[in-house]
């Protein structure tokens, strides 16, 4: 907490206040959220209960009501006793077939059984093929329950398939038994009222647990036997069934899926209807009202936070331009001043602020001025110190050359010697033009194809549009002969490609070699200092490229300079990128 207090207290006065206006609010901002989703999904929750239970409430109702028709059928034809006598098969036979062609929708098939064992079926023929072996069973459940309506459990039919039988006895007016009336549920037609659908089933059972209707193998909600045809509901599932409470409850499947139960009251004949839901599925419409939620404290969240940062900054504004302006001293480059227009402490402040930077200003130059004298002072020195050794080996070429009578190349030879050197020795400006840079590559390679023959081959290829562009001397050929002593002379010859063109607005050179390449510690030696004044014993000048990378990143930025790729045993790769330079920009020092 003290921790806590202390990076508070370092924090700037529009930080302090934006935290503490934005905390505040959003505190009470989330409280009155909470309290509103709370209430809400309290009400959500209630509604969707009441609507699954609605639901099942009805389509137990439906199946009451089916059920009904089924018994007023079985009432009717109890009260037609003549049916079942000897002169009246005809007769019964096509009132079987009328009834269940107009009730086809739920009896199945109907049948009337005399005390003799003589059976009467809506669908006579089949019945005469096929036969029922359930019948005989029934006439007896029939008779358990002597002048009323019994149901039996759901079994097999051959002609109706999965079904349960509707049985009453039939009597004469002087309540004798004439025989008993049957009546096969299509369980096949009632299932397709109560189908299950996506995320969702249905379960009619008795109050042992039986299930009434036919469940699909598309139903992929319930948990069914493995390898059972038609679905058989697993037995401790079946068990839960018969446990379940009136309403809505809650199941743990094995697979750890959730489901949603809603149980309706049981009906007359004790048959209990359950929907089952997924749970995901049951709540989606709390999980659209948590998004929604979600997405609205996000939008308030949003304008809190532009609100809160409007108001700090009205506040302080003044204060943090002031701070702002104070902070860019970091940068020693960019020193402005601030425009007053205001009268109070902060307007006070804001001028002597002003009058340090005067200060800071004039001193700046001053020692700028310093550092360019003695920068200038470095190179020349260094542009001054021509290696003895190249005097001597080149003077020792011409002297070679004048024994073998070769004049033109002696000329040629010393013009080259007397130009690389008025070049090298020029004080009058630090950059000279990109073409005249090239000319002096020129006439070194020269000097050295004197030396060493045919054996070193060149090729300069810079775009003309670049040639009137500025460039600080000396600076290709360093590159030029590492390239030459580094990579070609361990190989007794190569080849050396300049390229220089416009890339993206920056003047970008190329200096490759197809030589020995260079290892990643070769390359360390090349660019380190302590080696620095052994190798330029071999040189033109003292110049190596460590120094023409830092005289690029002195006078351009740390954005240009060079970067070396080499592949041992295939060549070596020199980019350097500096920027387009006219004359008038150089003269007034403007290098982007």
């Amino acid at each position: 907490m003290l921790r806590l207090l202390r990076w508070y207290g370092s924090l700037g006065l529009a930080t302090k206040q934006f935290l503490y206006m934005f905390i505040v609010t959003l505190t009470l901002f989330m409280l009155l959220a909470w309290r509103n989703l709370h209430e809400s999904e309290s009400l959500l929750r209630n509604q969707m209960i009441n609507d699954a239970e609605l639901l099942v409430s009805r389509t137990n109702q439906y199946i009451d009501a089916s059920l009904d028709n089924v018994e007023n059928i079985l009432l009717l034809l109890s009260t037609q006793s003549e049916l079942l006598e000897e002169n009246n098969e005809e007769k019964a036979l096509k009132t079987l077939r009328t009834f269940a062609s107009k009730n086809n929708t739920i009896a199945k098939s109907l049948y009337m059984i005399r005390t003799d064992g003589k059976v009467y079926a809506s669908s006579q023929v089949f019945y005469d093929i096929i036969g029922n072996p359930h019948l005989q069973e029934l006439y007896e459940l029939a008779l358990q329950n002597y002048g009323g309506i019994n149901v039996s459990e759901p079994y097999y039919s051959p002609l109706s398939g999965h079904t349960l039988a509707y049985v009453l006895p039939i009597m004469d007016a002087q309540t004798k038994l004439k025989g008993v009336v049957v009546a096969e549920v299509d369980l096949e037609m009632l299932s397709l009222q109560i189908t299950p659908k996506n995320n969702q089933s249905y379960v009619l059972f008795t109050k042992d647990g039986n299930v009434i209707n036919r469940l699909g193998i598309s139903d992929k909600l319930l948990p069914y036997q493995h390898a059972t045809y038609p679905p058989v509901l697993q037995s401790e599932f079946q068990e839960q069934l018969v446990s379940l409470k009136l309403g809505v409850s809650s199941i743990l499947l094995d697979d750890m899926k959730s489901l949603v139960a809603v149980k309706s009251t049981s009906n007359r004949l004790g048959w209990s209807l359950a929907a089952f839901i997924e749970e995901d599925y049951f709540y989606k419409d709390l999980q659209s009202l948590n998004n929604n939620y979600r997405t609205a404290s996000f939008i308030w969240i949003i304008i809190l936070l532009i609100s809160a940062y409007l108001m700090s900054r009205s506040f302080t504004m003044p204060i943090r331009r002031f701070v702002e302006r104070m902070d860019r001293l970091n940068d020693l480059q960019v020193v402005t001043k601030l425009t007053v227009t205001r009268r109070d402490e902060i307007g006070r402040l804001m001028l002597s602020y002003n009058a340090m930077l005067e200060r800071i200003q004039v001193l700046l130059k001053k020692t700028k001025s310093a550092e360019e004298l003695k920068k200038g002072y470095e190179l020349k020195m260094l542009r001054s110190q021509i290696a003895p050794h190249f005097l001597y080996n080149t003077l020792g070429c011409i002297s070679s050359l004048a024994k073998q009578q070769r004049i033109d190349e002696v000329r040629e030879t010393i013009r080259s010697l007397i130009k690389l050197l008025s070049f090298s020795f020029d004080r009058q400006s630090e950059f000279v033009p990109i073409e005249e840079e090239l000319e002096c590559l020129r006439m070194y390679m020269y000097i050295q194809q004197i030396r060493y023959g045919d054996q070193y081959r060149y090729e300069i290829h810079c775009e003309e549009s670049l040639l009137q562009y500025r460039i600080l001397k000396l600076t290709l050929q360093p590159l030029v002969e590492n390239a030459l002593f580094h990579g070609l002379t361990p190989k007794n010859g190569g080849h050396i490609v300049i390229k220089g063109r416009l890339e993206k607005g920056v003047v970008r050179f190329y200096v490759c070699d197809n030589g020995v390449g260079i290892s990643s510690d070769e390359m360390k030696k090349l660019l380190d200092d302590s080696n620095e004044q052994e190798r330029s014993r071999f040189r033109f000048t003292g110049i190596g490229l460590r120094n023409v990378h830092e005289r690029i990143q002195i006078h351009y930025g740390e954005q240009y300079g060079m970067r070396i790729r080499s592949v041992k045993g295939k060549g070596t790769m020199i980019r350097l990128d500096i920027p387009l330079l006219s004359e008038n920009e150089e003269k007034l020092g403007i290098w982007d």
